[in-house]
């Protein structure tokens, strides 16, 4: 088997340490692996797979020689390096949201639309969290009955923020339960045993940059501009795991049997849903896996041809690292 120089940009974060992890767990088949960071983090030292590599700084290397370039260092670095990666010939996998909707850059869930992996540039984008596990769901139900519209609410985890957010909620929860104050400082009001209806900047359409990404994503990644997407997302006091709540309008009457049917067999889907047993997605059962959740299937009972599930996925896994290295699978 052929084997390829990987570089994984932004390596000792959340996400990164995942993509890490995720393709020793795979056996993807590297020959070199490379770790960039910005200068904060460089010179650490990482064992993987009982070799020390150390983590270079990405503003003073080399990229010469990397197939494939991994990157999880968000938005800023994405804009600032992922170009150079690619003149030095790479294809870069690009977790931020710097290239999503550019119309040359694939947006790629290997479960909805790997066809388009071909139409790269040196650029494929890994969309937004959310976006990955809702689409992982909806693709078997919109190909067998079409979706008109879909209404989406979310409970995503702090990890979404990275670590500083993680720790946050930690650090608010022991000064909550020990009835202390805690000033926040990565979100406006404290996370710890709260619910905030807030995640990125709001627009001047009043739904907030997570809130559009989902409806912009989907339309894209589904190759259907037509579906009409509302999207409320939340940051919960919860540490890892997104959960949504979908309501969605087919274009043609499925019963829930069918869906049921067409779930059970989805790639990248375990069907949950036995509620009289209490089986029924949640987060933490999601924690560290690589499928999609879904339950509480049921009909809406309040318009034809309405359908309401509940899913949950792991936002560091299939959200993230997992659905980064399946696009690089695909193109190998």
């Amino acid at each position: 088997m052929k084997k390829y120089n990987v570089a994984v940009v932004g390596a000792t974060g959340l996400v990164g340490s995942e993509m890490i992890n995720t393709l020793v767990k795979r056996d993807f088949p590297v020959n070199h692996l490379r770790l960039f960071a910005s200068h904060r983090s460089a010179g650490k030292e990482l064992e993987i797979k009982g070799e020390k590599i150390i983590v270079e700084d990405v503003d003073k290397s080399d990229f010469s020689g990397i197939h494939i370039a991994l990157f999880a260092g968000g938005k800023i670095a994405s804009r600032d390096y992922a170009r150079k990666f690619v003149e030095k010939g790479a294809v870069v996998i690009d977790n931020s949201n710097a290239f999503r909707m550019e119309p040359d850059v694939p947006l790629i869930v290997p479960e909805v639309n790997p066809h388009q992996v071909k139409n790269h540039r040196g650029i494929i984008a890994n969309p937004n969290c959310s976006t990955i596990v809702m689409v992982v769901v909806l693709k078997p139900i919109y190909d067998e009955a079409g979706i008109e519209r879909i209404v989406v609410s979310t409970y995503q985890s702090v990890s979404g923020t990275g670590k500083e957010a993680v720790e946050e909620l930690l650090q608010g929860s022991r000064a909550m339960l020990d009835n202390q104050n805690y000033i926040p400082k990565v979100y406006p009001h404290p996370i710890a045993f709260n619910l905030l209806p807030h995640i990125g900047p709001f627009t001047d359409n009043g739904y907030t940059s997570e809130e559009m990404k989902m409806v912009n994503e989907t339309r894209k990644i589904m190759e259907d501009p037509t579906i009409k997407v509302s999207a409320t997302t939340v940051r919960v006091s919860t540490q890892r795991g997104h959960s949504e709540s979908l309501n969605i309008k087919t274009k043609k009457k499925i019963s829930v049997e069918r869906v049921r049917e067409l779930l059970s067999s989805a790639p990248g889907v375990i069907l949950y849903d036995d509620p009289a047993k209490n089986i029924y997605p949640h987060t933490l059962l999601c924690d560290g896996k690589d499928e999609v959740f879904v339950g509480r299937i049921r009909e809406d009972i309040s318009q034809e041809n309405g359908l309401d599930l509940f899913l949950s996925g792991d936002n560091l896994l299939k959200g993230a690292a997992l659905n980064a290295v399946q696009i690089a699978e695909l193109l190998i």
